[in-house]
């Protein structure tokens, strides 16, 4: 069958495509929003990379991944019940502080080779964490007011930040020479521009707007915020900046609260609903991205250190360097899958998860069992993990979006950012123990790579 002559070239039809998929896009909603995905995400990508580097190889990397996390999961996890009283714009200038000073600390921290202890190292990650946190549901939650452009924009963000941060980490320490406490160092400036996203490069009138609107709905529909004084004209420039939904408390249609209602009726009214719209998040949503963040953090943290081969058959001078670039390929999956879903969607949640898993069986019998020929190969299984990993995170959001009510999506929003960290936060405890075990198991096999590091 002849080609039409008129057809049109193939790139010009991928272009055209890729301008309906953006129709409609506020270039300073997607700046904002993705430069809020990298800096928040790539302070944490940047100590998990240098995890070798702050504990030395005597100590399982497991134990940064759980300073990383463990504040962050305890953010998310109570924050979301309160932190919707505090502006938006509160909020970031406390994030940007803690990240920084973080950073710092770790940064002027003695190495192990130094005779250093690992305390100091650990506030600072703790306070990083604490930001990190903080941030993610706080920016998930503002997405709310921007739509489903500033959740792609914030969702490649993230990916970049895996990339951007284990890719320069692997560059300034591996290929550069540069020492890991200049490079550390150097990076306690990032938070910086998240401020600038926020106050100069944000268009803040949607959200004023779309804040505006949900009162609005909430009074027609006989609702009234816990603290709102409908004759009280200074009120609206105060809840503009907060995020409506989590401070809207839900009465029955056609009745109106009193302002006088006690405070701690309305606390645990709220909190019941809050309660019971978890449990209808759990299985759809946070169950699958709870089992995807488990299975890829004990490969990163547990399994990826002890998967080494004879320098000789890789591209490495030592075996310092496989974990790190382990990282970077795993943060190139990550953000391709990440910024993908103006192109392409995930509806079954549970079946990358579960392929996820299924990769951390098969990455672990290798490092028992050795059957796996190449590092090579491993490159591309680290990789197809990232891709998983990231199908389910910025797709389980999507969804959320696309499938839960209008008036419980920014609540939705937030709370569901638990699961990653409660994956991570599993990981962490799960990968201390198997890192230090699969490592007995090689030298008990002749194989003792995992201890000249």
């Amino acid at each position: 069958m002849p080609i039409e002559d008129d057809a049109p070239p193939r790139w010009t039809r991928f272009s055209d495509r890729l301008k309906r998929s953006f129709s409609g896009a506020d270039p300073r909603v997607c700046i904002a929003f993705w430069l809020f995905g990298l800096i928040n995400n790539v302070l944490y990508v940047i100590l998990l990379s240098a995890a070798l580097d702050l504990v030395g190889p005597d100590l399982p990397k497991g134990i940064v991944l759980l300073a990383d996390i463990i504040p962050s999961f305890t953010t998310k996890l109570i924050a979301p019940y309160f932190i919707h009283v505090v502006p938006y714009s509160v909020r970031v200038i406390v994030f940007v502080l803690l990240s920084t000073v973080g950073m710092v600390i770790v940064a002027m921290s003695p190495s192990y080779t130094e005779g250093g202890t690992i305390i100091s190292k650990i506030v600072g990650i703790i306070l990083a964490s604490l930001s990190a946190g903080g941030g993610e549901l706080s920016f998930m939650g503002l997405t709310h007011f921007y739509g489903h452009f500033s959740l792609a924009a914030w969702s490649s963000g993230t990916g970049a930040a895996g990339l951007v941060g284990a890719g320069a980490y692997a560059l300034a320490t591996n290929t550069m020479g540069i020492s890991v406490h200049t490079t550390l160092f150097a990076s306690a400036s990032l938070p910086i521009l998240m401020a600038v996203s926020f106050f100069i490069v944000l268009p803040r009138d949607s959200m004023r707007a779309t804040a505006s609107s949900d009162r609005y709905q909430a009074v027609e529909r006989g609702e009234r915020s816990e603290t709102e004084d409908v004759g009280h004209e200074g009120y609206e420039s105060e809840r503009e900046e907060s995020e409506g939904l989590l401070g809207v408390s839900v009465h029955s249609a056609g009745t109106q609260k009193p302002v006088h209602v006690n405070a701690e009726s309305r606390w645990w009214d709220r909190m019941r609903q809050n309660l019971r719209q978890l449990k209808k998040l759990f299985f759809p949503f946070m169950l699958p991205l709870l089992l995807v963040f488990i299975a890829e953090y004990v490969i990163n943290q547990g399994v990826a250190p002890t998967l080494l081969f004879p320098l000789y058959t890789t591209p490495f001078k030592d075996f310092r360097s496989f974990y790190p670039a382990y990282s970077a390929i795993y943060q190139a999956g990550v953000f391709v899958s990440r910024s993908s879903t103006p192109f392409f969607r995930v509806h079954h949640l549970y079946v990358p998860s579960l392929l996820q898993v299924l990769n951390l069986v098969v990455l672990t019998l290798h490092s028992m069992f050795n059957f796996i020929p190449n590092v090579y190969i491993v490159f591309l299984v680290i990789f197809w993990e990232g891709l998983l990993g990231g199908l389910v995170y910025v797709n389980t959001f999507a969804e959320i979006s696309d499938r839960v009510p209008e008036e419980e999506r920014e609540f939705s929003l937030g709370a569901t950012t638990v699961s990653d960290s409660a994956g991570i936060c599993i990981a962490g405890f799960i990968s201390t123990a198997l890192e230090v075990l699969l490592c007995r198991f090689q030298m008990i096999h002749g194989r003792e790579y995992c201890r000249v590091i």
